[in-house]
């Protein structure tokens, strides 16, 4: 009943920037905490940064400073902002929300959503 389509990702010269975005639709009653995640060939999916629903954030040590997350809670969108890009934060990037559901008898579930992936490659 929910999707999120990420767009925004492709291949960049170190140094450069990209901005991600990706927008949840569907039975969205309301959405809680957003994250962006990213996975590296041969590598476990990592966290690069979060923003709840208040706007309070968090990032990875490895992005700290070149990344910004945010989000337009009435587009239901979120934003990763990524600049001074380095080879490595070439990965596939994910982004995910912790959504409250609504069911067509107005009853309300918590359920946790993935994008698709989009991949960042940032190389010369």
């Amino acid at each position: 009943q929910v999707q999120l389509v990420e767009s925004g990702g492709g291949l960049v010269q170190p140094g450069g920037s990209l901005r991600l975005s990706c927008a949840a639709s569907g039975s969205i009653f309301s959405i809680n905490a957003m994250g962006w995640y990213r996975q590296a060939p041969g590598k476990e999916r990592e966290l690069v940064a979060g923003i709840t629903s208040g706007g309070s954030t968090n990032y990875a040590d490895s992005v700290k400073g070149r990344f910004t997350i945010s989000r337009d809670n009435a587009k239901d969108t979120v934003y990763l902002q990524m600049n001074r890009l380095k080879p490595e934060d070439t990965a596939v990037y994910y982004c995910n929300a912790g959504v409250l559901v609504a069911r067509w008898d107005g009853s309300l579930y918590e359920a946790d959503y993935w994008g698709q992936g989009t991949q960042v490659t940032v190389s010369s």
